[in-house]
């Protein structure tokens, strides 16, 4: 038997990862400078993307063995992942408009 697919050890190694994956992210994200904090977050929209990614393929494994609960759960996650995306992309196209010349931002819009 496979230790992640036991009954009792698979749910707390996977939440384990997930704390100790939590908190790696968090004291990392907490030492990068301010004036690097938005050109990272827009580079890491293609992450949030894999992100999308594997909750979409987790939704479709789920659907195919008939775990309706798990698969409401993954296409919830699937959509959390897209608004994180759509608001990247936000913050990157509010942050290039603030490098736009004057004569420039009126003929872009």
């Amino acid at each position: 038997m496979d230790i992640l697919t036991h009954p009792v050890w698979g749910p707390v190694i996977l939440v384990g990862v997930f704390i100790v994956a939590s908190v790696l992210g968090y004291i990392i994200i907490k030492k990068v400078p301010s004036l690097l904090h938005t050109p990272l977050m827009s580079g890491m929209n293609a992450l949030s993307g894999v992100t999308v990614l594997g909750a979409l393929i987790a939704g479709v494994v789920c659907a195919a063995n008939e775990q309706t609960v798990l698969m409401c759960i993954a296409l919830a996650a699937a959509a959390f992942a897209m608004i994180n995306v759509a608001g990247g992309f936000a913050v990157t196209h509010k942050m290039l408009r603030m490098f736009n010349k004057k004569g420039k931002e009126d003929a872009n819009e």
